[in-house]
């Protein structure tokens, strides 16, 4: 079976744990760079020992691509997606997939027109804790969920915000709700189904000459009745794991980081104890650092995207889901600048920031 080769769009923070996730994949292929910094891309094609092209349009035209990675600022994905899916080429993004539901929209236009997969880097739903819920909830086990939390308490220290200048740019994806939060606001809504509506308070604690959000809480109502919170920060040294808190009528489920923290049901099943024991051991999740985290959870996502590729299947995190996700965050923004309560779907995404 041909391996699927991908060209890597970008060349910041991001790229060398993308490029490793690659090289660990057993259908993939790193088949090289590109950015707007040719030099960059230059020299991660030399540390990697693969190709590096000097334009975007230089590596579409290249018939050894199959897919592109892009890793672009969250304001760009959408320009290189669109042209991706129009040269015949698979698109992976990285979260989130863009920053207005049109551009989401256009993008799953182009894939759609172009016959071509685009899935979103959403790897925080490959996590053991989190496929042990959704078969829970599968299962019915939980019944009836009363109320789905996530805590985001980490850290970010100024130099990180003034590394990069997109990085200080709410309306190009910085802040926390949007750049750190979209994860673990997906995991809410991947576990507990569509969010109707959001009330939303940001600030910025500990990073005054940033002109983002870098603290958000918010309240959060879901289609089946269940309410939640969703409290994210990168102003809390030094950092903590993340947590998910899932409960209902029968049950309660707590993941910390990788860690099953809890797991209580009322039916108690024989892989119980195993289950609590999911994530023993030590992890990185990104609490204090950007780096600070390792590549498996970017493996799996690529494992699952060339699958889909292959097979002709969805893939994990397809873009219609994940458009959901940045739904949920525009409407927290919309919510905190009016300071009411922002029902779904969002039908307006005028002054969001």
């Amino acid at each position: 079976m041909a391996k699927i080769r991908f060209g890597l769009l970008g060349a910041g923070l991001i790229a060398p744990f993308h490029a490793k996730a690659i090289l660990a994949a057993p259908d993939a292929e790193l088949a090289g760079f590109t950015s707007r910094t040719e030099a960059k891309a230059a020299k991660l094609a030399q540390d990697f020992n693969c190709k590096s092209w000097p334009t975007l349009e230089a590596m579409l035209a290249d018939p050894a691509v199959d897919a592109i990675d892009i890793m672009t600022p969250h304001h760009l994905h959408h320009e290189a997606a669109i042209a991706a899916a129009g040269a015949g080429k698979h698109v992976l993004v990285e979260k989130p997939p863009a920053m207005t539901l049109a551009d989401v929209d256009a993008m799953i236009n182009a894939a759609r027109e172009n016959n071509v997969r685009i899935a979103i880097v959403l790897n925080f739903r490959t996590k053991a804790p989190v496929l042990a819920i959704r078969n829970a909830l599968a299962e019915g086990r939980f019944g009836r969920i009363h109320q789905i939390d996530a805590i985001m308490k980490w850290w970010r220290t100024n130099e990180y915000y003034l590394g990069d200048a997109w990085r200080q740019h709410k309306e190009w994806g910085a802040g926390a709700t949007i750049q750190q939060g979209f994860h673990f606001i997906d995991l809410m809504h991947y576990l507990g189904g569509r969010i109707v509506q959001v009330e939303a308070r940001m600030g910025n604690l500990a990073h005054p000459q940033i002109p983002v959000d870098d603290t958000v809480r918010s309240f959060v109502e879901f289609e089946s009745g269940a309410v939640g919170t969703f409290l994210g920060s990168t102003a809390l040294w030094p950092g903590q794991d993340f947590r998910i808190e899932i409960s209902g009528e029968n049950g309660t489920a707590v993941m910390s980081g990788e860690k099953m923290a809890v797991w209580k049901f009322r039916d108690e099943r024989p892989g119980d104890e195993a289950i609590r024991n999911i994530g023993l051991g030590d992890f990185q999740n990104g609490a204090s650092g950007p780096a600070d985290m390792g590549f498996l959870g970017h493996q799996r996502i690529i494992e699952d995207f060339t699958r889909a590729i292959i097979e002709n299947k969805e893939p994990l995190a397809p873009a219609p889901s994940a458009r959901h996700t940045l739904e949920v965050c525009l409407a927290m923004y919309k919510s905190a600048k009016t300071g009411a309560p922002v029902k779904l779907p969002l039908l307006d995404e005028k002054v969001l920031f």
